[in-house]
């Protein structure tokens, strides 16, 4: 008797991105510069990889304009955003030009050349290890080579299509505002 079982329908995009949105995650901005131009794009896939070198992982969508920059620096830094950056979520998560991101917005340079924005809760700086390809993102490794740390504000959290909320007391309220 033969175990022919029937293959599964695939799974419809919009289906698998409101499963996946009921794990909440943290918001970074993934900066790089080079050749006196800077870009950046909001990320939440950032992955720890090892501590031996430490190194994270951040999935990079192969068409945005922050992978060229981010490739001939051979760097980058993830911002891990604070509770109250929202705006600068949303800011980094346009389709703009970089100079448009990176108007009257307060950061400084870090070792790698990357902006490092003011107020993150923590800055890693990467060199880059490896670049894979994986359907249409491409995953990054960079080993840490410097950390800046903030203060000690909760971070900015998404869930459910949605920012979490920070109380006064530093919880976050994981129900969001309206979508």
């Amino acid at each position: 008797m033969s175990d022919a079982r029937p293959s599964p329908a695939p799974v419809a995009p919009a289906a698998f991105r409101a499963a996946v949105s009921r794990w909440a995650t943290g918001v970074s901005v993934v900066t790089a510069a080079a050749d006196g131009a800077d870009a950046g794009l909001t990320v939440n896939a950032l992955l720890s990889v090892a501590l031996q070198p430490p190194s994270l992982l951040v999935s990079l969508q192969q068409d945005v304009d922050t992978l060229p920059v981010l490739r001939k620096a051979g760097a980058f830094a993830v911002n891990l955003l604070a509770a109250d950056q929202q705006a600068l979520s949303e800011r980094f998560a346009r389709a703009a030009p970089s100079a448009e991101k990176f108007r009257d917005l307060s950061f400084h340079r870090g070792a790698t050349g990357a902006a490092l924005l003011d107020g993150a809760v923590a800055v890693f700086e990467c060199r880059v290890v490896s670049a894979t390809p994986a359907f249409d993102h491409l995953l990054v490794v960079g080993e840490v080579v410097r950390i800046e740390e903030g203060g000690e504000a909760p971070p900015l959290v998404f869930y459910r299509s949605r920012y979490a909320r920070a109380g006064p007391d530093g919880r976050l309220d994981l129900r969001g505002g309206p979508p």
